[in-house]
C-alpha cells in the first residue's frame, strides 16, 4: 500500500479528493501523520469515520514499530532498530545536547559504498528508503520526548550514502521542513556523503541553506582510494573543485569529516597535507576518533595525536574540533551502524527521569 507520510500537503490533497472528501481533509491527514506521529488512520479523530476506514484499505500511515531499543547508560544516547512495512530494518539514533535533541538518520538499508572502516557497508545495500521512512525515523525519537519538547536537528549520516538516494533524500528534506509537520529550520538539517560528486552539483542548485558534510578521512588519493572506493571514480581534485562550487553557488560552510585511524592517516605530515588541501576553503573539520567495528583490524589514534593533529590544522587557519564519541557502549557511534537485528544479550532499556544533557562538542 501506498505510504501517505510521503507526500507533501498538496498531493494528500489530491488523495482526499479522489476519495471523494474536500481537499483541505490532506492538511489535516499531513499534520497527524507528521506533526502528531499517528500511527493509524483512527487516531485521526477529526477526519469522518468513512474516511478513516477508506484511507486504511487503501494505504499506509508509514509507522515503522521499534523492535529494539538500546540506551547507552554513560552518555544516553538512545538507539532505535526499526521494522519497515517490506521487514527490511535499520537504525537510527538520538544523541542530546543542550541545544536539543539531535537525529541521526539512515537513507538507505545498508551501503554499497565499502568504506573499510564503517560497519553499515558490511553485507552491501539491500534497497533506499523512502522519504516517509526517513520522517519515521524522526518520528520515531519525537514520540517519546517529554512533552513540549521536539527534535532540534537531524543528521542524514545513518546507514547508506545519500546522495545516492538524492531524490528521496531531498524530498525527505523539504518534508521534514514543512510547516505543518516536523517544522525543521534547514539551517538544522545536515546531509553527508563520501564524496558523490555528481550528486554535490546537484545539492548546489537547490538553494537550500542545509548542511553539507563530505566524509574525507584522507588527505591524498593514494590513501583515499584504499579507505573509500568511492575516491576511485572521484579523485581528491574532482571532489574538491565540487565543493568550492557548492560553497561559491550557495555561501555555506561545508564540514569535512575525519576519521582519526592509528597509524594511517594521523601523522603530522598527514595534518600538514590535509591543511594545505583545505586552504582558503570555507569549511570545518572534524576529527573523529575511530570507532571500533567488530572483526576490524583498524583503531583508533590516541587522544594526544589527535590533539597534535588539531593543532597543527588550526595553527593554518583551519577551524578544527574533536568530535565527541557518543554511544559507544550500543554500537551508536559514527561508522558503527549496521541492518541486523541484535540477540538476547542487548536487551531494550527505557527512559527513566529526564534526558541527559551533554555538552556541545569540544
Amino acid at each position: 500500500m501506498r505510504n501517505l507520510k510521503d507526500l507533501f500537503p498538496a498531493e494528500l490533497a489530491g488523495v482526499a479528493k479522489s476519495l471523494g472528501a474536500p481537499a483541505y481533509r490532506g492538511r489535516q491527514i499531513f499534520r497527524w501523520l507528521h506533526a502528531r506521529a499517528a500511527k493509524t488512520f483512527e487516531e485521526m479523530t477529526d477526519l469522518p469515520a468513512e474516511l478513516r476506514a477508506e484511507l486504511a484499505q487503501r494505504f499506509s500511515t508509514g509507522y515503522a514499530p521499534v523492535i529494539l531499543r538500546q540506551e547507552d547508560p554513560f552518555d544516553g544516547t538512545a538507539k532505535y532498530l526499526l521494522r519497515m512495512a517490506d521487514g527490511a530494518v535499520v537504525e537510527t539514533v538520538r544523541m542530546e545536547y543542550r541545544y536539543g535533541a539531535s537525529v541521526c538518520v539512515s537513507s538507505q538499508v545498508g551501503c554499497r559504498q565499502g568504506c573499510i572502516f564503517c560497519a553499515s557497508t558490511i553485507g552491501g545495500k539491500e534497497r533506499d528508503l523512502t522519504a516517509g521512512e526517513m520522517i519515521e525515523e524522526v518520528l520515531a525519537v519525537q514520540r517519546e520526548l517529554p512533552a513540549g519538547r521536539r527534535v532540534h536537528s537531524v543528521v542524514v549520516m545513518g546507514m547508506g550514502e545519500p546522495l545516492e538516494n538524492y531524490d528521496e533524500v531531498l524530498r525527505f528534506v523539504r518534508l521534514a521542513h514543512e510547516p505543518d509537520g516536523l517544522h525543521l529550520s534547514y539551517r538544522h538539517l545536515t546531509v553527508s556523503t563520501c564524496g558523490i560528486v555528481p550528486g554535490i552539483d546537484r545539492l548546489a542548485g537547490e538553494n537550500l541553506p542545509i548542511t553539507l558534510a563530505v566524509s574525507l578521512h584522507a588527505p591524498n588519493d593514494e590513501l583515499r582510494n584504499r579507505l573509500l572506493p568511492v575516491n576511485r571514480r572521484w579523485p581528491l581534485a574532482e571532489l574538491m573543485r565540487a565543493v568550492r562550487d557548492y560553497i561559491a553557488r550557495t555561501g555555506r560552510r561545508v564540514t569535512f569529516e575525519y576519521a582519526m585511524i592509528l597509524d594511517t592517516n594521523d601523522s603530522p605530515e598527514h595534518a600538514r597535507e590535509l591543511a594545505a588541501l583545505l586552504q582558503g576553503v570555507l569549511c570545518h573539520v572534524n576529527l573523529i576518533p575511530l570507532n571500533p567495528i567488530q572483526g576490524s583490524p583498524l583503531g583508533a589514534s590516541p587522544r594526544q595525536r589527535i590533539v597534535e593533529f588539531r593543532a597543527i590544522l588550526q595553527s593554518r587557519g583551519i577551524p578544527t574540533t574533536i568530535r565527541r564519541q557518543l554511544g559507544l557502549a550500543i554500537e551508536a557511534a559514527c561508522g558503527q551502524l549496521r541492518r541486523r537485528e541484535l540477540t538476547g544479550e542487548a536487551k531494550a532499556r527505557r527512559l527513566r527521569g529526564p534526558l541527559p544533557v551533554l555538552p556541545e562538542r569540544t
